[in-house]
């Protein structure tokens, strides 16, 4: 296990590379919360990640002239690029042929050789360790190593200026290295402040390892937080957890992308889902205390695509995006008539699918599927009972 000095050590070494992300507070999500709720932004740190902190600490210690190589689909990817470029070395970066277009450009952009390999993330580590022993070059692991999460733990020093208030410290979890990096250093330095560690409810690999006491490799992952969606912990990373967390919580994908949709809105923060999940514990009632929590944003490499996707999926959670199928007769002006109570209801039409055929459409009936913006579950559920007051066939899609 690393020590206080190896993070003290890593903070010295990665200094001329990483960019301030002073702890802020945000008063509007602290209303909604109902508790003090603060951010580390390291969405808006180099490469859009705190992934670059332990990278370049394990990478500057290289001998001069060794060339580096890693597997990621995305935030790995490019700290270990930026790395290896700021410490002048060649890397060769694996990434799945599924990888967003965006973050393979960004690693391409920050000076690495991308290969691109068939099937899942697994594969390319494969593929990465092979090349590794092939070509002489030193392979970086996401996680499973004490330089990577001493410079990951370089997060916790600073925390412990920035919000030496915090009852609370809320960290997302993948493979577990920001967990154990930070837990480190805050146990060592801000004793009496809590940590709490934060999965995706479809990827909870340090969950079912401290319940096991021991690494367990999950069937399958299944979540939006693609950045944490790892199957199995490393046992350096858990003995850290066992050490140091005092809980680890889940988080559905709806709390996800309702967190995600409130950052944007009240935060004014593009994170990505990975980067949300502390939020969401916290907004969901997962994170104990009253005191102020502080969540780490620990990225913002969201694909643009994604982000539309969603928002939208946020929106509809928040009962604010509603997909209606109603049912009319097959008139002229019947759907004026639907349109106008619409805005009678003041809510906005995005989208009107309008349908003569179909197995649940009557010879004299018209389907019409409507995409409409409210105001919340409130307007909603107002919606749905004056539009089938007058026995008119109206269902809920989403």
């Amino acid at each position: 296990m690393i020590r206080l000095a190896d993070v003290v050590a890593a903070r010295e070494r990665v200094a001329a590379i990483v960019r301030p992300t002073p702890v802020r507070v945000s008063d509007s999500i602290s209303r909604v919360a109902g508790r003090a709720v603060l951010f580390k932004p390291e969405h808006q740190q180099r490469t859009g990640s705190y992934k670059v902190r332990g990278a370049y600490n394990r990478i500057s210690r290289l001998p001069e002239g060794v060339a580096v190589v890693a597997a990621s689909a995305g935030n790995h990817a490019q700290g270990v690029a930026f790395a290896a470029g700021a410490s002048g070395r060649q890397a060769t970066i694996f990434m799945p042929v599924g990888a967003s277009l965006p973050k393979i450009d960004a690693t391409r952009g920050y000076g690495a050789e991308v290969r691109l390999i068939g099937g899942l993330v697994d594969d390319t580590l494969l593929a990465a360790r092979d090349y590794a022993a092939e070509s002489g070059a030193e392979f970086v692991p996401p996680f499973d190593d004490p330089h990577i999460i001493a410079g990951q733990g370089t997060v916790g020093l600073e925390l412990a200026d920035e919000a030496p208030d915090a009852e609370v410290v809320v960290v997302p979890i993948g493979g577990g290295g920001l967990l154990a990096g930070v837990a480190t250093a805050l146990a060592h330095v801000r004793p009496g402040t809590r940590i709490v560690g934060v999965e995706a409810e479809g990827a909870a690999a340090m969950q079912a390892a401290l319940s096991a006491r021991r690494p367990v490799v999950l069937e399958r992952v299944a979540t939006m937080a693609d950045g944490i969606a790892v199957r199995c912990v490393s046992e350096l990373t858990l003995a850290h957890a066992l050490a140091y967390v005092d809980e680890v919580v889940t988080v559905t994908e709806e709390e996800i992308s309702g967190a995600l949709l409130l950052l944007l809105e009240r935060a004014k923060a593009v994170v990505e889902p990975s980067g949300a999940v502390g939020l969401a514990a916290v907004l969901a009632g997962k994170v104990p205390g009253r005191g102020q929590a502080c969540c780490i944003l620990s990225g913002g490499n969201v694909d643009p695509l994604l982000l539309m996707k969603l928002i939208h999926h946020g929106l509809s959670v928040a009962g604010r995006y509603l997909v209606l199928r109603v049912v009319v007769a097959d008139r002229p002006g019947q759907l004026a008539r639907l349109t106008a109570r619409l805005a009678d209801l003041r809510l906005n039409v995005l989208d009107v699918e309008h349908h003569r055929v179909g197995s649940t459409v009557a010879f004299d009936q018209v389907e019409v599927l409507l995409t409409v913006e409210t105001r919340g579950p409130a307007h909603a559920s107002e919606i749905v009972t004056d539009l089938a007051a007058d026995g008119t066939r109206v269902e809920v899609v989403s």
